[in-house]
């Protein structure tokens, strides 16, 4: 049996005030359309039913009645009237298709669909997506999707005995759905624009404000709240707004983010933005290793002995600590200082989410922590 223990010592420094003042991060420019959207006509969410075709016997089961009944229905509209209790499906798996349809699509335009299994199907692997009808939440048929399944991985195997990469139960048709209805083609005149902040902050919505004041002139946009900013149409535009739109979508905006450390338990994967600051600590990071192992002799009396054969467990405990050093961070420490640290401490991926909630909860970490 092997044990690992994760010790981390963290101690905070009492002269915290005599620290050097950290180094601003490095600006990151982006442009207006990256950071903002306007705000008017939104996308819609698309669902539909339907079925996945051409399956090596990993589709829907006997059990699953819907998709036996779901074949039955096609099969009958192209004149072969077969009961739904004497097909055999195993080729076969019923999947509910999503997708998102923007303000703006037009007839003949394409979409990424996504298939879910939603019988007892095993996987999807190799399989084609039959036509299936889209409807938006007013019930009306918006798009149409069909096409082979991307599933991103593969599985293999019989038995007991399988191997699976990914998640083999939903797939994507990319560009498979095809947009049956017009959707709206222009932006309607306006008095004013009004452009949401996809991460809402006051310093980003200032900046824009200003960016935007230096392009049209003073007083043209303000900030209404942090994920707002209202732009003030200038005459010669009220019936062009289009133009302005792409006049403003490319300006560079200087944004301030957030500080965050983003961490997913489930696979170990740990992100830490460039912006993230560490207060002064000490941290310690050791395995202890205990392996206790235990082989079976047989002890085997003489010939004639009239003794009995036994078996005797020779048991032993082998205990190894690794040696590690103790790592100090001064105030104001960088991503680079922390990946460095780290580093030497020779960490896994998992070991440094323990450090990140262990820094955290000590009040050294100058960053939002988001579990996944």
């Amino acid at each position: 049996m092997t044990r690992t223990l994760l010790t981390l010592a963290v101690v905070l420094a009492a002269a915290a005030a005599s620290a050097q003042e950290p180094a601003d991060p490095p600006i990151v420019v982006s442009r207006l359309k990256d950071i903002a959207t306007l705000q008017g006509p939104v996308t819609q969410p698309l669902v539909g039913y339907g079925l996945v075709v051409g399956l090596n016997k990993t589709g829907d089961k006997r059990q699953t009645l819907f998709s036996a009944q779901t074949l039955a229905n096609m099969l009958e509209r192209f004149g072969v009237a077969v009961p739904a209790g004497g097909i055999k499906i195993e080729n076969v798996a019923a999947v509910l298709v999503t997708a998102e349809i923007g303000p703006y699509a037009q007839t003949g335009s394409r979409l990424d669909v996504t298939a879910s299994s939603i019988g007892d199907a095993k996987s999807l692997q190799g399989g084609t997506l039959l036509p299936t009808p889209l409807r938006g939440p007013d019930g009306a048929v918006v798009a149409i999707a069909q096409g082979p399944l991307s599933i991103g991985g593969f599985g293999g195997g019989s038995g007991g005995n399988t191997v699976s990469v990914n998640h083999l139960t939903v797939g994507r048709v990319p560009g498979g759905a095809l947009v049956q209805v017009t959707r709206q083609t222009a932006l309607p005149s306006a008095d004013v624009l009004r452009f949401s902040l996809r991460e809402p902050d006051f310093v980003s919505a200032g900046r824009i404000a200003k960016a935007i004041n230096m392009e049209l002139g003073a007083s043209s946009a303000h900030v209404s709240d942090p994920g707002t900013v209202v732009v003030e149409v200038p005459e010669q535009y009220r019936e062009l707004i289009p133009d302005l739109v792409a006049r403003l979508e490319p300006l560079p905006i200087a944004v301030d983010n957030t500080a965050r450390v983003v961490i997913n338990e489930r696979t170990g994967t740990v992100v830490l933005g460039g912006d993230v600051r560490i207060g002064p600590v000490a941290v310690a990071h050791g395995n202890l290793s205990v392996r206790v192992a235990t082989d079976y002799q047989v002890s085997q009396p003489e010939g004639f002995s009239r003794g009995e054969t036994t078996v005797t467990p020779q048991t032993t405990v082998n205990v190894n600590q690794e040696d590690r050093k103790l790592v100090t961070l001064e105030s104001g420490t960088t991503l680079a200082d922390v990946v460095r640290a780290l580093n030497t401490l020779g960490v896994t991926p998992r070991d440094i989410i323990a450090i990140m909630q262990a820094l955290k909860a000590a009040g050294a970490l100058r960053a939002e922590v988001v579990i996944l």
